[in-house]
């Protein structure tokens, strides 16, 4: 891909994030996206088959972003650093593109929806990589016994996504760290229980 195709796509990718998180997927336009990038119609087209396929890999290439992030925490060597790392590395992605979350919420639990599909196994791409961080959790002995890997990553998944939106929403004054340090101490606080 060229680098001016790639700032295309970049452009288109920024647009459609920007209208699709205010509104939802199904409510844009190509016509709204075009111009929100301030290329021609034409240009979306180009670039992709169809709206439906814009959105699809605008669902790929945040969930790639974000997968990125995540997987800091396997290069740290202590479980605690690495349960940092994985919270951290998600709320300042979500603080970098609050409207990926809010569209991310609002499709992949939308039933029945259009990207239920593509969602389904992007959602288990990021939470199968969690799961890598909670079973090392669970190997050194630090889940409450009981507690099952898969259903603690799910939580943890999706509690660091809306601990992000509400930070976003309404507590934009607090620091990434003063969010992650909560986040953690609950983390922690559970694992005594």
């Amino acid at each position: 891909m060229s680098g001016r195709t790639a700032a295309t796509k970049q452009k288109l990718f920024d647009a459609a994030l920007r209208l699709v998180g205010e509104r939802g997927a199904a409510s844009v336009t190509v016509d709204e996206i075009a111009a929100e990038a301030g290329v021609a119609k034409g240009t979306v087209y180009y670039n992709f088959a169809s709206k439906d396929a814009l959105v699809d890999a605008l669902f790929r290439h945040g969930v790639d972003l974000l997968a990125a992030r995540l997987r800091v925490a396997q290069d740290e060597a202590d479980t605690a650093d690495a349960m940092a790392a994985l919270v951290e590395g998600m709320l300042g992605f979500f603080a970098e593109y609050p409207a990926f979350g809010q569209l991310l919420v609002s499709e992949l639990w939308r039933t029945p929806g259009q990207w239920h599909g593509t969602l389904s196994l992007l959602r288990d791409d990021l939470v199968s990589i969690v799961r890598g961080q909670v079973q090392r959790l669970a190997d050194a002995g630090r889940l409450p016994e009981g507690v099952q890997v898969g259903t603690a990553s799910a939580a943890l998944f999706g509690t660091v996504l809306v601990v992000a939106l509400d930070w976003q929403v309404f507590g934009p004054e607090r620091s990434l760290a003063q969010v992650r340090d909560s986040v953690l101490l609950l983390v922690r606080g559970l694992g005594k229980a």
